[in-house]
């Protein structure tokens, strides 16, 4: 039962992440999700808005074609498969999705998972023990961090895409069995890609496997969509590539694992939350199958997609705002100001565009930003139109600008 003096405490909690301007207060969708969506905190404030901050990188999330193939799933394979894989909840089309993903990702292998962060938290504690370590990136996201946590492996973080810190760490880690060098394929909150052949340069080097979470570059990079190592041409040299269906691949839910043959066995036979979690809902498992056909049938997405993002990105220079990342589209604003970020988001909001404004401790002190994220669907009369409401934003609220 919560006694009074840990209520005082939670309620206190609450309390200083307001005042401190970090408490996150959830708009409500009244649409499906796209570049054109209505949304308010109620019913009441409900209006429409351009919507710059999803990651429906491919604009997928309601394309007719998944829906059909989603409902007509449902129809034929119910609605839940009420079991984890090993006991009666595999379905012939997770199987089928499995074999898709790793043609994409030219992978032996691929095992699903209902999420990738679970993917992320159930991948390390079974190939690494105590006699091992894992060198990982200082920007990495979350799953990996929490997954890293449950390893007995020693743990060794470089400095965000610096290889001369990468080398050291290998170094300090030498004495270690196995190795394991672990990056993001794309950074979310920068943007920027990971340089993927210096790090593959580095773990032969050096005798150590690569993982990349590849979330925020399937589809995206790539000429075949097929992510940062398809962008580098280095799928031979990765060991294990591990993504989402929740963002360009229709937005849903679920994750997975591709990679060796033996490493997904081994996955399969011990990853706690592959064996203690409900197979992946079958109509998300068909819908993205069609989702990965219309990437690979579609690349018109895929070039509107960055077409959309280099008008952004060149718009937004133009007007003088610094940006961080490159060539992806995500498309950090700098700010600094904490205070700064979110009276631009809120002014931004009046004025009918969606964005969100991360702060401390979500990205470092005074390194507040806006984040768009930049979609296929969005028209140049959306991306026009943005522009000059962040142009007037920045005058009204008094932004420094490079200009």
């Amino acid at each position: 039962m919560l006694d009074k003096n840990s209520e005082a405490f939670y309620t206190s909690t609450l309390e200083s992440l307001e005042r401190d301007g970090f408490y996150k207060r959830e708009k409500l969708l009244f649409t499906s999700q796209n570049n054109h969506i209505k949304a308010g905190f109620h019913e009441d404030s409900v209006k429409p808005f351009i919507n710059l901050c999803a990651n429906n990188y491919l604009g997928l999330a309601d394309d007719p074609r998944l829906i059909d193939k989603a409902k007509t799933t449902l129809d034929e394979q119910g609605f839940g498969m009420a079991s984890v894989r090993f006991i009666c909840g595999t379905n012939n089309i997770h199987i089928l999705l499995e074999k898709e993903i790793s043609t994409l990702l030219k992978q032996e292998a691929c095992i699903l998972f209902s999420s990738c962060f679970d993917a992320n938290a159930g991948l390390f504690e079974v190939l690494l023990g105590a006699d091992d370590a894992i060198i990982s990136d200082q920007l990495n996201h979350a799953s990996i961090i929490d997954g890293v946590r449950l390893c007995k492996a020693s743990k060794y973080r470089y400095q965000n895409n610096d290889m001369q810190d990468l080398e050291q760490k290998l170094k300090e880690a030498a004495h270690c069995h196995k190795k394991i060098i672990v990056t993001d394929g794309v950074f979310s909150m920068d943007g920027s890609i990971a340089n993927l052949p210096d790090i593959v340069t580095l773990a032969k080097q050096y005798n150590a496997m690569v993982m990349v979470d590849d979330s925020h570059a399937i589809g995206v990079l790539g000429k075949d969509g097929g992510g940062s190592v398809s962008h580098y041409n280095l799928h031979d040299d990765i060991d294990i590539i591990s993504g989402t269906l929740g963002k360009a691949l229709g937005g849903a839910s679920g994750g997975y694992i591709a990679g060796k043959g033996v490493i997904v066995d081994l996955l399969r036979q011990k990853a706690r939350p592959y064996l203690f979690s409900n197979a992946l809902m079958p109509a998300i498992a068909s819908a993205s199958i069609e989702a990965l056909r219309i990437l690979k049938n579609e690349p018109i997405r895929l070039k509107n997609l960055n077409k959309n993002a280099r008008m952004m990105r060149q718009g937004l220079e133009k007007i003088g705002f610094r940006l961080l990342g490159a060539n992806h589209p995500i498309i950090p604003i700098l700010l600094g100001d904490e205070k700064k970020a979110v009276d631009f988001a809120n002014e931004m909001h009046e004025q009918g565009i969606y964005v969100i404004a991360f702060s401390y401790p979500v990205v470092p002190k005074n390194m507040a930003r806006i984040r768009l994220q930049l979609n296929a669907n969005l028209t140049e009369d959306d991306i026009n139109h943005a522009l000059s409401v962040f142009e007037e934003t920045a005058k009204k609220l008094d932004i420094t600008l490079k200009n």
